[in-house]
């Protein structure tokens, strides 16, 4: 009985990952027919926890290495954490809630969708605007933001939200590099998914809300003076950002 057990939790296992193993015996035992059961070899565990581990140290050193850049969310979190230490973990909220259905159109086969030229036309004209528009605001209120009584026309969710939606650049890494990673764990099924999801945004929540608590510890020490010159920094990052993004969106529109 402890041997059908056995098998029983095994098959549930490799149902939640999908895992294509070619250790395949159909055969009864004990008198009980475990019908088309995948029995692992130890050393077949161990060849696919090396294998998933592996996948998931590529999804931490990628992703460090793009939120190590400085770009919108970093000019966002650097300005929000002035009036508190949850400013990183708010925005990662607000990344999530637009990451998650695009990780999950992409795991569904949807990946080319964003590659498409006119969606990148699109993305890159209203999201550089808009971001533009946002750098200016930032701008427009550092007086008050280093007195801390700056108020923010939208809350610091819906802000990473939008900073993470209007990023065309976002959506095309999620298309090429993210839809490889996607690809690399689909044959673990959405526990798989579920994994490489929950390490990416956990490298994005260390490092977001690092800055946050630094920012929010520190920043009386810095003076009102260097305070304003911060937030001109981020405002001004911001503008780049999305002229950027505006120009790449005509060389498309153009070429």
């Amino acid at each position: 009985m402890s041997r059908f057990k056995d098998n029983t939790v095994i098959s549930l296992f490799l149902h939640l990952f999908q895992y294509k193993s070619r250790y395949v015996f159909p055969q009864a035992r004990n008198g009980i027919d475990t019908g088309h059961v995948l029995v692992f070899a130890r050393a077949d565990r161990s060849v696919i926890m090396t294998f998933m581990l592996t996948t998931l140290l590529s999804v931490t050193v990628i992703s460090f290495s793009g939120v190590l850049m400085p770009g919108p969310m970093f000019a966002l979190t650097l300005s929000r954490s002035y009036h508190t230490p949850w400013a990183g973990a708010q925005i990662v909220l607000g990344h999530i809630l637009v990451e998650l259905p695009i990780i999950l159109l992409i795991y569904f086969g949807f990946a080319g969708f964003f590659e498409l030229i006119w969606v990148q036309i699109l993305l890159s004209l209203a999201g550089g605007v808009m971001i533009v528009y946002m750098g200016l605001g930032m701008i427009k209120a550092r007086r008050e933001a280093s007195q801390d009584k700056a108020s923010f026309k939208h809350n610091t969710v819906v802000s990473g939200a939008a900073m993470s939606a209007l990023n065309p650049f976002f959506l095309v890494w999620w298309a090429t590099v993210g839809a490889m990673l996607v690809m690399k764990v689909s044959d673990y099924g959405l526990a798989g998914l579920g994994a490489l999801a929950a390490t990416h945004w956990l490298v994005d929540l260390a490092w977001l809300c690092l800055i946050s608590f630094i920012v929010y510890r520190t920043h009386r020490l810095w003076g009102s003076r260097v305070r304003e010159l911060v937030f001109i920094g981020c405002g001004l990052l911001l503008v780049v950002f999305g002229v950027y993004f505006i120009i790449s969106g005509l060389k498309l529109w153009l070429a």
